[in-house]
């Protein structure tokens, strides 16, 4: 199984130079090989461009000693990647990245070591981490991928390890909304941050500031610094909160099979009223941290068609409900009198729905409804 850890680097100013040296060669190397292919118009080889940009090397490009040969090659991989995800109708044609505005990040191969509070990388030596033994020390690395954000360095081990599934059982449904992150059907439920909300009045203060500033003043660079570590704020809470959600689904409630609605989150933000809230909600990153931590779990996530009427279906008798306003925060059955948090009735019918589909860890048929609630 392969795994990777991100955690802070804790460079010097030294280090901080290299490290942007680093990701400016990648981005060059990336572009170069970028133009030349347009130019040849030949099928994309990212050893082939590698070998030529070493032969120019010397001649056109020598502060490119300076840095680690993988940053380079890593880059005309990952443009041969965009190119190959191209052909395969899965993405656009690659674009040529930006100092500015793009992101600053490399990709590093070869000897490296991690111990404690510190890791060895190519040619940048040792460097300290701001987090002690969280990355494996004895697991067989693969790559190492060192990113910058909002003046924060970033380091991402990919290691090779051992899968350590555990012992899990039952069907949990879990319904996913903007008044809660999650509601499972036990009854377990997990706040919303929130986030871009309770930073949006500071973001549309610095936003204003910087309209009305040169766009080549140093001033601007401040503000537009600052911008971004609101930004990275904002992203940070969401994913914490997603990541302890998930985590503490996977973990303890160890069941072999979450059923999520397969949301149609493209459709949901055309609607203007809930669009900012929507993406406020993360759920597409919610599903997708969910998959992956179930399947080192050994279990698995089903999809419910998004189609199937969770909320106006009373999870009691089944009877389904003609209309359900987005106020209606209770449900109740006109049918057999339950009433129940609209949330929680939904996650018991995505239980349900996972369950009749003859999927759960105790090979069950099917779970019958409850008599009462």
């Amino acid at each position: 199984m392969q795994r990777a850890y991100r955690t802070e680097l804790n460079p010097n100013n030294a280090q901080r130079t290299l490290l942007v040296k680093h990701a400016g060669c990648a981005r060059f190397a990336y572009n170069w090989g970028l133009a030349k292919i347009k130019d040849q118009t030949s099928k994309p080889n990212a050893m082939a461009l590698h070998r030529e940009l070493n032969a120019r090397k010397q001649s056109d490009f020598p502060w490119m000693y300076e840095v680690s040969k993988c940053a380079m090659q890593e880059a005309l991989r990952d443009l041969q990647r965009a190119f190959g995800n191209f052909f395969d109708k899965r993405a656009k044609f690659p674009t040529f990245k930006s100092k500015r505005h793009g992101s600053t990040s490399f990709r590093l191969t070869g000897t490296i070591k991690v111990e404690d509070r510190r890791i060895q990388l190519p040619r940048l030596g040792w460097l300290r981490l701001k987090e002690a033994k969280y990355i494996p020390q004895n697991a067989h690395v693969l790559s190492v991928t060192v990113s910058e954000q909002a003046g924060r360095w970033y380091v991402s081990v990919l290691v090779k390890e051992e899968a350590q599934p555990l012992k899990l059982d039952g069907v949990l449904g879990i319904d996913l909304g903007i008044k809660t992150l999650a509601t499972c059907s036990d009854g377990t439920q997990y706040e919303n941050p929130k986030a871009l909300a309770t930073y949006e009045t500071q973001l549309k203060r610095l936003q204003r500031k910087m309209s009305r500033q040169q766009i080549t003043s140093n001033r601007r660079k401040h503000t537009e610094a600052r911008i971004a570590r609101v930004w990275a704020t904002i992203r940070n809470t969401r994913q914490d909160a997603i990541q302890k959600a998930t985590t503490d689904i996977v973990k303890n409630k160890r069941c072999q099979v979450v059923a999520l609605e397969d949301l149609n989150v493209r459709g949901m933000v055309k609607n203007h009223c809930l669009a900012k809230s929507v993406h406020d909600a993360g759920m597409r990153q919610f599903r997708t941290t969910l998959e992956y931590k179930q399947k080192w779990a050994g279990g698995l996530v089903f999809l419910v068609d998004r189609w199937f009427p969770s909320s106006k279906t009373c999870s009691a008798c089944g009877v389904v409900k003609d209309k359900l306003s987005l106020r209606e925060r209770t449900f109740v059955c006109e049918a057999c009198g339950m009433t129940l948090d609209r949330d929680l009735n939904a996650s018991v019918n995505l239980m349900y729905t996972a369950s009749s589909a003859g999927i759960n860890g105790r090979g069950d048929a099917k779970v019958h409804r409850l008599a009462t609630v």
